[in-house]
């Protein structure tokens, strides 16, 4: 369980989220993704990170019963973790290809949103649902999947969208059968790998260099409204519900 890293081939290295049963992370482990990324980042050996997850889903976000559990120090902790795990993954010094299956909710928006590609299952379907959660957050990174106007709708809603349809808007590369999903990132990975390290480097800064929008800035300012619904009150009275029945999975 936790936060590991592998190496299956030359120049690729894999970190793997394992946080049972639905992979919502306590505040620890998105600081230990965000130093397993940047780490593999590092490795002068490594030309391509792919970042997967095993079991139901990818990522269900931030796990809201630490929160409940331990308050404002629990909601604190979390956003400084999403915003490092998130930043990490930007911010790799190799490209980074998301392997997305099962639910991608929340905090999982704002890794495949910051990643440089992704390849998804095709049961796979991304959502914010974090106007059901009592929180804000992460629709810098799903503006960067979708246009601006469903963007906004699927965030008022708390709707998903599908791993296909992403596809027909261009932000999923490849959308194949769960069990070819590794295979597929792998596939990706490796034809990214094949290219000269230090350019791919360069590349890659040279990418975020152009990126319109800063992506590290927008995403604090967004859980700066967060930290306030929780101050207000508001946070904690939608959040009561959270763990009753059908409140604590994932669609």
């Amino acid at each position: 369980m936790g936060v590991s890293t592998s190496s299956p081939e030359k120049g690729i290295s894999v970190v793997t989220v394992d946080c049972p049963p639905v992979n919502a992370l306590p505040a620890h482990a998105w600081f230990a993704l965000a130093e397993a990324v940047r780490a593999a980042g590092r490795d002068p050996g490594v030309r391509c990170v792919v970042l997967a997850a095993v079991g139901r889903g990818f990522n269900a976000g931030v796990d809201i019963k630490e929160i409940q559990a331990r308050g404002d120090s629990a909601l604190l902790a979390a956003n400084s973790g999403c915003a490092a795990a998130f930043a990490a993954v930007y911010e790799c010094e190799t490209p980074v290809v998301a392997a997305v299956q099962g639910h991608c909710l929340g905090g999982g928006v704002g890794l495949a949103g910051n990643a440089d590609a992704i390849v998804a299952s095709e049961d796979a379907v991304f959502g914010l649902p974090e106007l059901d959660r009592g929180a804000l957050g992460a629709a810098t990174h799903l503006a960067r999947l979708v246009p601006q106007h469903l963007m906004r709708t699927l965030y008022y809603t708390a709707r998903t969208i599908t791993a296909a349809e992403l596809h027909g808007h261009g932000s999923v590369w490849r959308v194949v059968p769960r069990p070819g999903l590794l295979p597929a990132a792998l596939e990706l990975a490796r034809e990214i790998a094949a290219k000269d390290g230090r350019l791919l480097r360069l590349a890659k800064a040279a990418i975020n260099g152009i990126d319109p929008v800063d992506v590290r800035g927008a995403y604090r300012f967004e859980q700066g409204f967060t930290f306030e619904a929780a101050l207000s009150g508001v946070a904690a009275r939608i959040r009561a519900d959270f763990g009753r029945e059908g409140k604590d999975a994932p669609e």
